[in-house]
């Protein structure tokens, strides 16, 4: 996956959990961080701030996953 593979489908969805980058592409947490850092150092997307949970009330989602990415129209 390439930078812009990720900004097509954050332009798509135009918000998205963390988790759901995970599921989708494949990839480590850790390293879609790395690279959503460069779409949020340009800009071009913003975290959202985000609940304790997911929002359901079945506590089975990683609070680090719930993280919440937002593509910014500029």
């Amino acid at each position: 996956m390439i930078l812009s593979d990720l900004r097509s489908y954050i332009k798509q969805q135009n918000r998205v959990a963390l988790s759901e980058l995970v599921n989708h592409f494949k990839i480590d947490a850790d390293a879609l961080r790395g690279m959503l850092d460069k779409w949020l150092k340009k800009g071009q997307v913003r975290k959202l701030s985000r609940e304790s949970s997911c929002g359901t009330s079945c506590c089975k989602c990683d609070p680090a996953l719930t993280e919440l990415y937002e593509w910014v129209d500029n």
